[in-house]
C-alpha cells in the first residue's frame, strides 16, 4: 500500500511540477475521465512492477517509458509476463501523455509532455533504481 501511494505522490508531483511546457500554459494536471483511468491502470500494475525496479530488472527509459534491463535478473518461467506488464506500462505511459496533449488541445505537446515526464519518473525513482541518461546508458540511481 505504501508503494501505492509512493505511486500517487510521484503522478500527483508530476502533473504539478514547473516545467517548460507550464511556460507555455500545458495544464499537466488535467484530469480527464480518460487521464483518470490511464492513472489507475498504472497504479493497479504499480505493485507488481516494483520488485522488479528494485531488482534492476526494469529500467525507467529516457523517452518516459519502462524497459527490461538485466533479463537475467528473471526467471526465465516469468519473462512473458514481466514482457507483458512492460508493454502495458509502456503503452500507458504513451496514451498518458497523449491525453493530456489532447486534452490541452495540443496534441503537437505531446513529445514534450513525454520528455517531462520521463525526467520527473528519473527523479522520483527511488535509490537503486535503473534509469536511462540522455545517452541511452543505464544508471543506478
Amino acid at each position: 500500500m505504501l508503494h501505492l501511494t509512493w505511486l500517487r505522490v510521484a503522478v500527483f508531483t508530476i502533473l504539478l511540477g514547473a516545467t517548460a511546457l507550464a511556460a507555455a500554459q500545458a495544464n499537466l494536471e488535467i484530469n480527464t475521465p480518460a487521464v483518470a483511468a490511464i492513472q489507475k491502470s498504472m497504479q493497479d500494475r504499480h505493485a507488481q512492477l516494483l520488485p522488479l525496479y528494485s531488482s534492476g530488472a526494469v529500467g525507467l527509459t529516457r523517452d518516459g517509458g519502462v524497459a527490461l534491463r538485466d533479463a537475467n535478473a528473471v526467471p526465465l518461467a516469468q519473462r512473458a509476463q514481466v514482457n507483458a506488464l512492460i508493454a502495458a506500462e509502456s503503452q500507458d505511459r504513451a496514451a498518458l501523455y497523449r491525453e493530456i496533449a489532447r486534452a490541452n488541445a495540443r496534441p503537437e505537446w505531446e513529445s514534450d509532455i513525454r520528455a517531462t515526464f520521463a525526467q520527473r519518473w528519473i527523479d522520483k525513482a527511488q535509490p537503486g533504481w535503473y534509469y536511462q541518461n540522455a545517452g541511452g546508458a543505464w544508471v543506478r540511481k
